[in-house]
């Protein structure tokens, strides 16, 4: 059985219920494990209908941190409930985010249909119309290959493909860089004056050890990678902007990922696997970035104090 991945725009709590409620219903009368992970007040208003013990109940608030993390922590749940088939409703979280973390988080919804397209499961997303902005709605629309209700003919026809949707978030990305960044140059194997020269802007960032440590090792996958893969003059840039401490790699190669665009999006099956260590370089950053051109390679790694 297909993925069937379902997006549905409420207008207050009585419409969320109306929807949520039958769906979830419909996954305890089949015998499906089901999932509730929503934000509050609607995972309370759930309880309150359903009760505790039937479904597997999550706040939202803690599970939709990080996309990377996400995507793992979905898996999981796939896992841990087989070989039952899974009847979930989701709600992710978009208060709080910038321009750069919305994108990645709208991508995220359209790589669900990537990384479970075997699965046999149900995912009903819900979205808040009444308060959420016209572009997280308009990403909904194009990241669902279902919406409820249905459109005509029950098809949706705003919905894009993965492969053609994420290459248009990366066209969107900006690489404008201060003209006040530290520079470092990458011109050896030994990257140990790299991995100082990181360090030490993430002491001097207020980042806490562990944060530091895995920005340090983030930053070292993806020069190594550059200095096998990539064009020199190869080199790094570092700066603040606000909260985030940045690091850039750039070379003046035109790196074109394999086997597939979605390389390093998609979790590996194994370390082995190509894409492994960007997959890896975005669990330990917030936000890892990657735009490839005739003008250069350039990966961007955010890290949030």
């Amino acid at each position: 059985m297909a993925l069937e991945h379902s997006a549905f725009m409420y207008a207050g709590a009585d419409d969320f219920l109306a929807v949520t409620v039958p769906f979830l219903r419909s996954g305890l009368e089949s015998g499906q494990a089901v999932v509730a992970v929503v934000r509050e007040p609607n995972l309370t208003a759930l309880r309150d209908t359903f009760g505790e013990g039937d479904i597997i109940y999550v706040d939202s608030a803690g599970f939709y941190r990080h996309p990377v993390h996400t995507l793992r922590d979905y898996q999981t749940i796939m896992k841990d409930t087989a070989p039952r088939s899974l009847c979930a409703v989701a709600e992710p979280v978009w208060e709080g985010r910038d321009e750069r973390q919305t994108l990645e988080w709208i991508r995220y919804e359209s790589l669900i249909n990537v990384v479970f397209r075997d699965a046999d499961a149900r995912a009903l997303c819900s979205y808040d119309a009444s308060t959420l902005p016209d572009g997280v709605l308009a990403g909904a629309r194009r990241t669902h290959p279902l919406l409820v209700p249905p459109g005509r003919d029950g098809a949706n026809d705003e919905y894009i493909d993965p492969v053609v949707f994420g290459s248009g978030c990366d066209r969107e990305l900006r690489f404008d860089r201060p003209d006040d960044a530290g520079y470092l140059p990458i011109d050896g194997a030994d990257l140990h004056a790299l991995r100082a020269f990181v360090a030490e802007r993430a002491a001097r960032h207020g980042l806490c050890e562990q944060s530091a440590q895995n920005l340090v090792t983030a930053v070292n996958e993806v020069a190594a990678n550059a200095l096998q893969h990539g064009t020199p003059p190869i080199g790094l840039w570092v700066w603040q902007d606000g909260p985030d401490l940045i690091c850039e790699v750039a070379d003046h190669g035109f790196w074109r990922p394999g086997p597939g665009p979605l390389v390093g999006f998609v979790p590996p099956e194994s370390a082995l696997q190509n894409g492994f260590g960007l997959w890896t370089v975005r669990l330990l950053v917030d936000l890892m970035e990657l735009r490839a051109g005739w003008d250069g390679t350039f990966v961007r790694l955010h890290k949030r104090r």
